[in-house]
């Protein structure tokens, strides 16, 4: 089968298509195979690939294969779901930590990483959704706040930032998004209250501190911004990084919380549905094919738009 492998940490150019063995069925226990047909894009994938992490994989070392989000057909039956049924979910790539992503043609995965899609959803939109969904839902929950409190999202054009905005709507908070511009109106139906343009860190600082001078009550940082943020939260508020290397120092009583998202099949269900009827909203930017793994990395590095990129297989 046809994989994308790291062949050494770097820049982009170090992704190069290869060819392993195919998964055989039960060859691992626990373990049942996806013919994969998308694949998302994360920035996490871009931070392993340059070697930002590379203490925190320990013994993991190149070539290994990157990729979380997935969707694709079953290849073997689980309860519940027959071999055939178009399935997404997420690889928890950290915590396995044996170098399988889901840049592959087939894919093993845990029964409980995984959920059925809608009929009518497509598998491009359905490979854009579980990672950023589960980092979402989880952050928020580490966060704790109360509705009627204020949260700022940084990154509220991207997939995990404009969901969260839409959670923590729902939830009754009242939302300060930061954004590419030109998305100031989409943002503002999807729940922001308050909308700012991205740009340098003490930009965006002043101008959240214009429209809210009493300060934020916590902050989800899906942009990686970081010990930047730290002046628009209240003293005692909730700061959430998403990165370990984008985690600030605590002061004046701030919590800190950091969010490594696992694997929900319920919850992700439960969103699945949601895209597919219209009430929640992920993003694609581009799609492309396996073999051209590489541009999309220049692209996600490049930020030269908002959303998920995917990979078709």
């Amino acid at each position: 089968m046809r994989v994308v492998e790291v062949i050494a940490y770097g820049g982009p150019e170090v992704l190069r298509m290869a060819r392993r063995p195919e998964p055989e069925a039960g060859d691992v226990p626990g373990r049942v195979r996806v013919s994969m047909k998308a694949a998302g894009v994360n920035q996490a994938d871009l931070r392993i690939r340059a070697g930002r992490y590379a203490d925190a994989v320990g013994a993991l070392k190149p070539p290994f294969i990157l990729g979380t989000d997935f969707a694709g057909k079953l290849l073997d039956p689980v309860p519940g779901m027959a071999a055939g049924t178009r399935v997404a979910g997420f690889v928890p790539w950290y915590q396995e930590l044996t170098g399988e992503g889901t840049y592959t043609e087939v894919l093993r995965v845990a029964p409980d990483w995984i959920a059925p899609m809608p009929d009518d959803l497509e598998f491009t939109v359905a490979a854009s959704l579980p990672l950023a969904a589960a980092t979402a839902q989880q952050g928020l929950g580490r966060i704790a706040l109360p509705a009627g409190a204020t949260l700022l999202v940084t990154g509220g054009s991207a997939v995990v930032g404009r969901l969260a905005i839409q959670y923590a709507h729902a939830a009754g908070m009242r939302v300060v998004a930061v954004a590419h511009e030109g998305d100031e109106s989409e943002l503002r139906v999807l729940g922001a209250d308050h909308v700012v343009t991205r740009g340098a860190p003490e930009d965006v600082v002043a101008k959240v501190l214009a429209g809210d001078p009493d300060r934020v009550d916590a902050v989800f940082d899906g942009a990686l911004v970081g010990d930047a943020l730290l002046p628009v939260l209240k003293d005692g508020g909730v700061f959430l990084a998403l990165a370990p290397d984008r985690v600030p120092t605590a002061e004046r009583d701030i919590r800190v919380e950091t969010i490594r998202a696992t694997p929900d099949a319920v919850a992700l269900r439960e969103s699945l549905q949601k895209v597919a009827d219209g009430e929640l909203i992920t993003r694609v930017a581009d799609v492309l094919p396996l073999a051209e793994a590489a541009e999309a990395h220049r692209r996600a590095e490049a930020g030269h738009r908002p959303g998920r990129i995917i990979l078709m297989i």
